[in-house]
């Protein structure tokens, strides 16, 4: 499998699956929701939406060799002032839909060129992981978005948004062979 193949559907299907928890929370609690958190030292909501985001675009970006453009250090900029700012549902929806924009816009093969190369991941903290373009995708990119995406999933659920397995894997729901879905 390409990381084409691996990153790009992957980022897609959640990210519209994201998309879709926040049309559910809409029409529940609104936009005070994007003010909500797990834990008082997290992040909140309207972060977590806008760091999944940024995990996607920074994928893009590393693994085809690109500088960072602007707009994508504003998003992280908004989002780790996320709290004092947490905008509304319907600009959390316009971010994700212009990262799924910039994922679909994207050649059948784009990441792949970085396949077996190195790349130097720079932390805020100072330190430098040294990656393969493959690890940093399986054990950087993957599971960083994962981790955004569902803290969001969670802080939606505990405050009260009707979420569950069906909506987390709905995009599944094409490949249930005929006769096997349970009728109660």
């Amino acid at each position: 499998m390409s990381l084409t193949q691996l990153l790009v559907p992957t980022f897609v299907q959640m990210l519209n699956r994201l998309s879709t928890w926040l049309e559910k929370a809409d029409g529940s609690t609104g936009d005070a929701l994007l003010s909500a958190r797990l834990a008082p030292d997290m992040f909140p909501l309207s972060t977590q939406i806008r760091f999944a985001c940024v995990q996607a675009q920074e994928a893009m970006c590393r693994l085809k060799g690109e500088d960072f453009p602007d707009s994508l250090g504003a998003l992280r900029d908004e989002g780790r002032n996320g709290a004092e700012h947490p905008g509304s549902i319907a600009d959390a929806k316009g971010r994700i839909a212009q990262t799924l924009a910039l994922l679909e816009g994207l050649a059948p093969d784009a990441l792949d060129a970085a396949a077996g190369t190195m790349i130097a991941h720079a932390l805020p903290n100072g330190m430098i992981l040294d990656l393969t373009a493959e690890q940093y995708a399986r054990d950087w990119a993957l599971p960083q978005f994962y981790f955004h995406l569902m803290t969001a999933y969670a802080i939606l659920r505990a405050n009260g948004v009707e979420l569950g397995k069906a909506d987390y894997v709905a995009h599944l729901f094409p490949t249930i062979r005929p006769g096997t879905m349970p009728t109660a």
